[in-house]
């Protein structure tokens, strides 16, 4: 088998405002902060001598190549995304960055918010827009149900509540 792997399909170009001050901070974080002492450690190691057999200075190579490679993919990315702000002229209804809460088929409540790709994050309960769930929830409305195939089998959601502002816990 090859190297070669077929170019992903690019996430949608939408983000939050806070999703976007997010990465905002990761770029200047990796560029003024760790890119510097990274590259002043690679330094070190070179002075050290044979670079061939220096564990330490082949690290930090890779490590500074993995730093450029995602300072290059941020600042790619932030000139092409559009921050979505407001709320939509139908609050009641499903749009990018919509807060969401579901009740399963056993009766069980699940909070979300529709996010951009470049956002997502379980731990907080943030889909991405291109997920299935999401694709599935989009303008719909409270009170409506839909249903999802999950890698489990399909399930059907009811949409109990929709809010553009956090709900209170």
């Amino acid at each position: 088998m090859g190297r070669y792997r077929p170019p992903q399909k690019p996430g949608s170009k939408y983000i939050t405002p806070e999703g976007k001050q997010k990465l905002d901070e990761e770029l200047d974080f990796l560029w003024r902060k760790k890119r510097p002492e990274v590259t002043a450690a690679l330094s070190a190691a070179a002075a050290e001598g044979d670079r061939s057999e220096n564990a330490e200075y082949i690290y930090r190579k890779k490590q500074l190549g993995e730093i450029d490679r995602r300072v290059r993919f941020l600042r790619k990315r932030l000139e092409n995304i559009a921050v979505v702000e407001g709320e939509p002229d139908d609050p009641r209804t499903i749009f990018f960055g919509a807060w969401v809460r579901l009740e399963n088929e056993t009766g069980d409540e699940r909070s979300y918010r529709v996010v951009g790709p470049d956002e997502f994050d379980m731990d907080e309960r943030y889909i991405s827009m291109d997920s299935p769930m999401a694709r599935a929830m989009m303008k719909r409305r409270i009170d409506d149900s839909f249903t999802v195939k999950l890698p489990s089998g399909e399930a059907e959601f009811y949409i109990v509540d929709v809010s553009y502002k956090p709900f209170q816990q």
